[in-house]
């Protein structure tokens, strides 16, 4: 068995709530980000997440998955979910599978808060 290294860690600032991704997002590990993308949005209202992705050196198909299906969800609840400073490598999943115009992606997640 391998060792799950994907660490979530969420903080609220302002109206949003922002989630800091840090490792691989994969079949093993998606488990623990759509747990956490369940529990942040279960909150009451409308949720405004921002997923900073400055920590994660690989996504593949499940994890943009996940991170479809938590916007789809955000949307419907009348809230959102962006996603803040991808690296090269994800940013290319982004690029190819033509998410980039479904998500909001934003360089820095302090700009995306308006701070």
């Amino acid at each position: 068995m391998r060792l799950v290294e994907l660490k979530v860690t969420s903080r609220p600032q302002g109206d949003y709530i922002v989630m800091s991704v840090h490792g691989e997002i994969d079949l093993y590990t998606v488990p623990v980000l759509q747990r956490e993308l369940a529990g942040a949005l279960s909150g009451a209202g409308r949720v405004r997440l921002i997923v900073d992705l400055s920590g994660v050196d690989f996504c593949d198909s499940t994890g943009v998955n996940a991170l479809l299906a938590a916007h789809r969800q955000a949307r419907e609840a009348g809230g959102d979910l962006e996603l803040a400073a991808p690296r090269p490598a994800v940013r290319k999943i982004l690029q190819v599978t033509g998410l980039e115009t479904v998500f909001t992606v934003v360089d820095d997640p302090a700009h995306a808060v308006g701070g």
